[in-house]
């Protein structure tokens, strides 16, 4: 099976890619980016081979689509449903050393090493979890969030869908967070947060609104 991998700029991808290849030998991988100076080039080894442009291109039944775009989950959604309008099929980019038991995760995922997924954590579509961040049991990640290295997320949480968390934030039990909010890096969340907002500081404090441009952040209408 081919994989491409959208966005060449963290090289803890490459550690990825050589990990999960070492778990399973028959995957190749490939990047794409929408870079034109990437393009054509390698990336640590690996080649970029073009943009979004590509997708319809190299689409298949034994190719997969993987999203790593991590700054703005906005963008991430965007180009996520790009990839699935030209025909790509979504498939997950998870390091073999994260504890999958009892979970339930969708497609188009990112976790990175060091991820803590607790029994009956459910992840959705198109998020991405980076180094070293806990979800704790029964809790449920919606579709296109990001979250940071170093997160703790307690138990029986809601994480709507585009919601982004920074890092080091802690989200403390059977906390509610809504669509498309922003947890700012370090904040502790002690209440639910509402749909699109903006949340600082500990305990945590509403500063803004995000505008409310999407209702969802699912990729599969």
């Amino acid at each position: 099976m081919k994989v491409y991998l959208l966005g060449a700029a963290n090289p803890e991808s490459i550690r990825m890619i050589q990990a999960v290849q070492r778990a399973t030998p028959n995957l190749e991988f490939a990047f794409l980016d929408n870079d034109p100076a990437k393009q054509g080039t390698l990336y640590y080894g690996v080649p970029v081979v073009g943009g979004l442009d590509r997708v319809a291109d190299l689409k298949g039944d034994d190719v997969r689509f993987v999203n790593l775009i991590t700054g703005s989950t906005t963008t991430r959604y965007q180009t996520t449903c790009q990839i699935v309008e030209a025909g790509g099929l979504l498939g997950n980019f998870l390091h073999p050393n994260i504890d999958l038991t009892m979970t339930r995760i969708g497609l188009g995922n990112y976790l990175q090493d060091g991820v803590m997924l607790q029994a009956e954590v459910s992840i959705g579509d198109n998020s991405s979890i980076h180094m070293g961040a806990l979800i704790g049991h029964e809790s449920h990640i919606g579709n296109s969030v990001f979250i940071a290295h170093g997160v703790s997320v307690s138990g029986c949480c809601e994480i709507g869908d585009g919601t982004f968390i920074g890092t080091n934030a802690s989200i403390l039990p059977r906390t509610r967070i809504g669509r498309w909010a922003t947890i700012g890096a370090g904040a502790v969340i002690t209440k639910d947060v509402p749909d699109y907002a903006v949340v600082v500081g500990n305990p945590g404090k509403v500063l803004k609104s995000n505008p409310d441009s999407f209702q969802d952040g699912r990729v599969f209408k």
